[in-house]
């Protein structure tokens, strides 16, 4: 059961960076579509910036993993209304 997990895993990030690379607009849609939950989950201005340190390469990284250390995200989700 784990060995086709792991191939059907494998399969659907072939398929995705295949059609991203054939569909560059895509990405831009992924963006949007990352900010749009995160701007509902932690409010406009802590989602849009959650969202850029996300996007940047290498910050993003660093931010995960600190995020990983410490238990919790450094912006906090917005209180359920």
């Amino acid at each position: 059961m784990n060995r086709k997990k792991q191939l059907v895993q494998y399969g659907q990030r072939r398929i995705a960076r295949r059609v991203l690379r054939a569909v560059p607009w895509l990405g831009g849609i992924v963006a949007l579509a990352t900010l749009g939950v995160a701007i509902r989950r932690k409010g406009a201005l802590g989602g849009t910036v959650d969202t850029a340190l996300d996007f940047i390469p290498f910050v993003s990284g660093f931010k995960n993993a600190a995020e990983v250390v410490r238990g919790r995200d450094f912006i906090r989700d917005r209180d359920a209304i």
